[in-house]
């Protein structure tokens, strides 16, 4: 199995490393100091689980020097803020795909498989929801820091999963707990109730989640945004893993936020690097989603 990785951060490093010590050849799309250190160094994947370390990994830094033809997945695991770019140079670039390569997207958000689905069919991109923590303290390093779920992989267009298997089950072996599922979207929605209501306030008060929930404003603004999202999901037509707001912030202040009281958002840090914020496709996806259904997401507004 061949598998090109486009997004060399903690994600991107930790499931690269993953995949090839299960014997998957993986190649990573990488420019700069990135580049330079993975040449020299190859991949390793530290922290929680089993340690591994894999030398002699191919990087290319432009699209025109990967080979033709090779590769049976992508696993895409920039920033969201990357997706047009690449979506419209894989598109440019087709001839490095095969008729069955499947694109995996290893991102926050929802909605993501929009970029792609404009030059590849639905057949051909896939989700993933990745709650596991990965932190890149070297450019060829990640180290896995949290783990609380297995990463899911699936369809948000309601495609067969099954294909990912060996996918999933290379991953698992790895140490890392990895599913298919037909019910990506829930999962996914699952994961954005929670960013939404965390990064964006946790990033503008410069604290980590534990904090926001031991003041009485933060926590009506997080309750606010709690209850638009699941107003949005509903007339959405989208469905999650709980069935009221209500329902959803007695685990969320009892056992979700507590986990993880330490963790400061993946929205705080690219703030402290100065670099351009997922924020569009968390919040801001709610946003769109309630504008084109006429739900009142104010609470939205007022951190954006």
């Amino acid at each position: 199995m061949k598998i090109l990785l486009i997004g060399a951060g903690g994600v991107g490093i930790g499931l690269a490393a993953s995949v090839a010590s299960q014997g998957a050849e993986v190649s990573i799309f990488a420019r700069g100091e990135t580049a330079i250190a993975i040449r020299e160094n190859g991949i390793k994947r530290c922290g929680l689980f089993t340690h591994y370390e894999i030398k002699d990994i191919p990087v290319y830094e432009k699209y025109s020097e990967i080979p033709k033809d090779t590769f049976d997945y992508i696993f895409i695991a920039t920033k969201t803020t990357a997706n047009s770019e690449i979506a419209k140079n894989l598109n440019n670039h087709k001839e490095i795909l095969k008729d069955t390569t499947k694109i995996i997207i290893f991102q926050n958000g929802f909605g993501n498989d929009e970029a792609y689905l404009e030059y590849f069919t639905k057949d051909k991109v896939f989700s993933a929801r990745v709650i596991t923590g990965f932190q890149r303290h070297e450019r060829h390093i990640s180290e896995v820091t949290v783990y609380t779920e297995p990463i899911l992989l699936g369809s948000l267009q309601h495609e067969n999963p099954k294909p990912l298997k060996e996918i999933a089950d290379m991953i698992t072996a790895s140490g890392i707990n990895c599913n298919i599922t037909n019910e990506i979207d829930r999962y996914l929605w699952a994961k954005m109730i929670y960013n939404c209501a965390l990064n964006p306030l946790g990033t503008i008060l410069n604290v980590n989640y534990g904090k926001l929930t031991e003041n009485e404003y933060s926590i009506e603004i997080m309750d606010r945004i709690i209850d638009e999202i699941f107003e949005v999901i509903k007339v959405s037509g989208y469905s999650t893993l709980w069935n009221s707001s209500k329902e959803y912030k007695d685990i969320f202040y009892s056992k979700l936020v507590p986990d993880t009281y330490e963790h400061f958002s993946s929205t705080h840090q690219d703030i402290q690097r100065k670099i351009k914020t997922e924020i569009d496709s968390l919040n801001g996806k709610v946003i769109e989603l309630g504008e084109k259904n006429n739900v009142d997401v104010s609470a939205k507004y007022e951190q954006w």
